[in-house]
Order: structure tokens, then sequence, then C-alpha cells
């Protein structure tokens, strides 16, 4: 896979009071992959899931979807984004497969958009 990347220039004082210039750059696969784990969660039905599963440790996809009144495949397709985004974790425990919340990869992307929208303020 090809990796794009474009350079933009910012100016910096330094503690000396000298202009100078510094260069970034942007990858562009790092931020496509970015923006898909945030729309995972930019989404009506798994922002229901994300919270069904704040207050339940762990749940099966029939108590998900049942709770949510929606059919078993939309709830399933949603909670494999979430699978894949790494918000949630499954366990089997018999016959059933249990989704719960990963809370430190939330914490992550809280800290994140926090971080970012603190720059965006400055």
């Amino acid at each position: 896979m090809e990796t794009f990347t474009s350079n933009f220039s910012s100016n910096v004082i330094s503690a000396s009071g000298v202009l100078s210039s510094t260069a970034s750059r942007i990858n562009y696969v790092e931020v496509k992959k970015g923006a898909a784990i945030l729309r995972s969660i930019n989404h009506k039905l798994r922002q229901s899931i994300i919270k069904l599963l704040e207050e339940k440790d762990k749940l099966t996809v029939t108590e998900i979807y049942v709770k949510l009144r929606v059919e078993q495949s939309v709830a399933s397709q949603h909670l494999a984004i979430l699978r894949r985004a790494e918000f949630v974790k499954t366990f089997r425990e018999g016959k059933n497969i249990h989704y719960s919340l990963n809370r430190a990869r939330l914490e992550e992307v809280n800290t994140f958009i926090k971080q970012l929208l603190k720059n965006e303020m400055d």
C-alpha cells in the first residue's frame, strides 16, 4: 500500500525569540484509520450499545438487540464495527458470546479528543 504524505510548515518562536520554521508530515493512511475509529463511535445505534455496556459489565448479542429493539443482524453488524475499532471485547461463556466495553480504549479516545479540542481552542 502506497503512503501519501504532505508537508506543511509553521513558524515557531523559540525561547530566545528566534523565529524558526518546522515541517511536519501528515501520514494520510494513519489519518484515514484514525477517522474510521472515530466514525465507529459517531453513530447513534453504536452509542446506544456503548451506553448499554456501560450499565452492564457484559451482554450477549441477544440481550443487546432485544433492549435496543433492532434485528439481530443489525446489532451484530454494529458490534463488529465496535469490535474492529477495539471498543468492545468478546469472550465465550458456554455457548454464548458476551460483549464488554474496552474501557481503556474509550479512555484513550477521550484523552485524544480532549487534547484535539484543547489545541483547537488555543
